[in-house]
């Protein structure tokens, strides 16, 4: 079973930066991603990650957050700079078995994962 830990999340001023863990246990999957949930809102993608390293993210975030992957240390990671008001929510990360044939899942679609972690916080203020 894998277990999935975020630690990272604070309070930040706008065009701050923040960078967030995801520390993963157990036998890890390859195909991770970064999820958000703002209060009120729904659960929406952030980033995405596959086994080789290649990288999709959200419109909204493009050029100001980036993900990656350490997998010695079995630990997945979000960058985000120039954060905004907007950014502020709980912040999730997510893992899968790639598809038979298929990989990794390439939408944002939080129903393509299976796996979740508990989130962290992130609090930008203006």
């Amino acid at each position: 079973q894998v277990q999935l830990v975020e630690s990272g999340g604070g309070s930040v001023q706008a065009g701050g930066s923040v960078r967030l863990s995801c520390v993963v246990s157990g036998f890890p999957k390859n195909c991770m991603a970064w999820f958000r949930q703002a209060p009120g809102q729904e659960r929406e993608g952030v980033a995405t990650i596959d086994s080789r390293g290649v990288t999709n993210y959200a419109d909204s975030v493009k050029g100001r957050f980036t993900i990656s992957k350490d997998n010695f240390a079995n630990t997945l990671y979000l960058q985000m700079g120039s954060l905004k008001p907007e950014d502020t929510a709980m912040y999730y990360c997510a893992a899968v078995w790639p598809k038979v044939g298929v990989g990794c899942p390439t939408s944002l679609a939080q129903n393509e994962y299976t796996d979740w972690g508990q989130g962290t916080q992130v609090t930008v203020s203006s």
